[in-house]
């Protein structure tokens, strides 16, 4: 049963919602209910929520009604409907992590992004499905069910931040912070059609988040534009390093480089990808062309060989902290089984092969850093593939098999080795519908300008504007 008109309100970005809480044109109670009642009618097919907050967040629009009334404006997520993944902790509200042996974890602080946006003033609506301890990138959850693609609901919304990204998608929610080790944020926003952005490693705090692979991890936000990852990611970032620009969505469009450079990497990001998503992002390579950008092709010659290393350093990251935290072996019955095979792994890995990949790591960091030189971003794909269907473990792609999870990180994980901020943006849809993902990656700590080159993108498109023809049923 499609939904009509009624629900357009429900796309609003954070920047057009604030301007009219401002004006007192709508109150964030009429934001709340409008976010609960699009989460009431699509949630039970989508899958998208672990945890609804409902008389919470009625609460707490009341309150930041009578705030915004009195003048004390906090800012533009003041009063606006926003989503946690279920890794991040919630002072008072379990955090389940996704996982039976946790699913009883009530957290007795925030965590720190969770503070950040609360003080900016956001509203929490829920905590959003994920996939099992954030160690996958269907979403596919054994304990709690799949989160399902609004845009297609017998396809994955991708993962581990898939709930974050179905609830923005469609309209259950204005934004949701979540976390990237191989492309968490990234991966659901392609396949689901939004912005995400992981930001450089160390900008946001890690502080009170479950953790995967510590040295990959990162939190960040999945909306609905690049303005709005902008206004997410000045409310949730620590301090920007002597010399650096911090984000500002009012500065944005003065942030992008008069005379834009983009690289093309001639290794690994355009080596093997479906056809229509291949397509799609050189078609966004000549947009940027006809913005006067300057595309040119650009080498990383020691990608292809952090394949390995970069499994390595997270497996043996992930089992650590199981064991570090007792839930692994002691409970090996209570996690499911691709999350169970791979802490298995994990323990499989040597010292001296851990180390190797600490070694590796910095030469990788150094061939970005040298393109970062001359190129204010990469421009490669988010995703090989659109999204795939409910089950399928394997895809073919220019007539090689390997599996989906595999498919699904090799364009991703490159940037938590590095720690290098990443954005997933639009850019196009298939024959079938299924939206196509952009990804641009910048230099450590240039979050400003990226997010300008990917708004300058955006404003010449309408990618972003495509909304998904929802439905209750599955």
């Amino acid at each position: 049963m499609p939904l009509h008109s009624e629900s357009q309100s429900a796309f609003l970005t954070i920047e057009q919602a604030a301007k009219l809480l401002r004006k007192g044109e709508i109150s964030p109670l009429d934001l709340v209910d409008m976010s609960l009642a699009q989460t009431e009618r699509l949630n039970p097919a989508l899958n998208a929520f672990i945890t609804i907050l409902a008389g919470r967040a009625r609460r707490q629009a009341r309150a930041a009604g009578r705030e915004i009334r009195r003048g004390n404006w906090r800012g533009p997520l003041h009063g606006i409907p926003i989503s946690l993944k279920d890794n991040i902790w919630t002072r008072g509200v379990r955090t389940t992590a996704g996982s039976k042996v946790l699913s009883d974890f009530v957290p007795r602080v925030d965590a720190e992004v969770a503070s950040r946006l609360a003080a900016a003033g956001a509203i929490l609506l829920g905590k959003t499905n994920m996939h099992e301890f954030a160690y996958g990138v269907t979403n596919k959850n054994p304990h709690f069910g799949p989160t399902r693609n609004p845009w297609s609901h017998d396809r994955i919304s991708g993962g581990s931040s898939g709930g974050s990204a179905a609830a923005v998608a469609a309209g259950l929610c204005f934004a949701s912070a979540g976390t990237d080790t191989g492309g968490s944020i990234r991966i659901p926003s392609a396949l689901c059609g939004i912005v995400g952005l992981k930001p450089t490693f160390g900008l946001v705090s890690l502080v009170g988040i479950v953790p995967l692979a510590e040295s990959f991890d990162h939190a960040g936000p999945l909306t609905r534009s690049v303005a709005d990852a902008c206004i997410m990611l000045q409310a949730i970032a620590g301090k920007h390093p002597k010399g650096t620009v911090p984000p500002n969505y009012r500065r944005l469009r003065k942030d992008r480089p008069r005379k834009l450079r983009l690289g093309w990497p001639k290794q690994y990001f355009f080596e093997r990808l479906d056809n229509e998503v291949r397509r799609a992002v050189e078609k966004a390579a000549e947009c940027f062309e006809s913005l006067d950008a300057h595309v040119k092709e650009v080498s990383l010659p020691k990608l292809a060989d952090s394949i390995m290393p970069s499994t390595n350093i997270a497996l043996a990251e992930a089992t650590y902290y199981h064991e570090s935290q007792g839930f692994y072996p002691a409970r090996v019955k209570d996690y499911g089984e691709d999350v169970q095979e791979r802490l298995e792994w994990g323990t499989k890995i040597r010292a001296v092969d851990y180390i190797q990949a600490l070694s590796l790591r910095r030469e990788v960091q150094r061939d970005f850093d040298k393109v970062f030189e001359h190129a204010d971003a990469i421009l490669a794909p988010t995703s090989p593939i659109a999204a795939p269907l409910l089950g399928e473990d394997e895809v073919t792609i220019g007539g090689e098999t390997e599996s989906v999870r595999s498919a699904l990180l090799r364009l991703n994980r490159p940037a938590n080795l590095t720690g290098h901020p990443a954005i997933s943006i639009p850019c196009g849809f298939t024959e079938e519908g299924l939206p196509i993902g952009m990804q641009l990656i910048g230099p450590r700590w240039g979050e400003s300008r990226l997010l300008a080159i990917a708004l300058a993108y955006e404003e010449a498109t309408e990618w972003h504007k495509r909304l998904p023809v929802l439905s209750t049923g599955i």
